[in-house]
């Protein structure tokens, strides 16, 4: 091989391993720049999901006011049976 072909080849091959690395770079370019849109719509999302989680807040509180809501039908009920047996003690004891 000459002198010349050797520099053709050396010139080719440098060629070549600047385009590959101009490709690389452009490649990890287009990576961080996928990265950092990323974070800022995942940023963007958590926003949502905060202002989400707090006006559905008071839905886990309805579980709370269902069981006192229970609670207090049972009482009324309690009430109302007990009542009735008032009135019919004083009933029997008009006749």
């Amino acid at each position: 091989m000459d002198e010349a072909t050797l520099y053709q080849n050396f010139y080719l091959w440098l060629g070549v391993a600047t385009v590959l690395i101009i490709a690389a770079a452009a490649l990890l370019i287009m990576v961080w720049m996928a990265a950092r849109r990323i974070l800022r719509l995942a940023t963007a999302a958590l926003g949502l999901v905060e202002q989400i989680r707090a006006n559905t807040n008071s839905i886990w509180g309805l579980e709370t006011t269902n069981e006192v809501a229970v609670d207090i039908l049972e009482g009324a009920k309690a009430i109302e049976t007990h009542a009735g047996m008032v009135v019919e003690a004083m009933h029997e004891v008009d006749k």
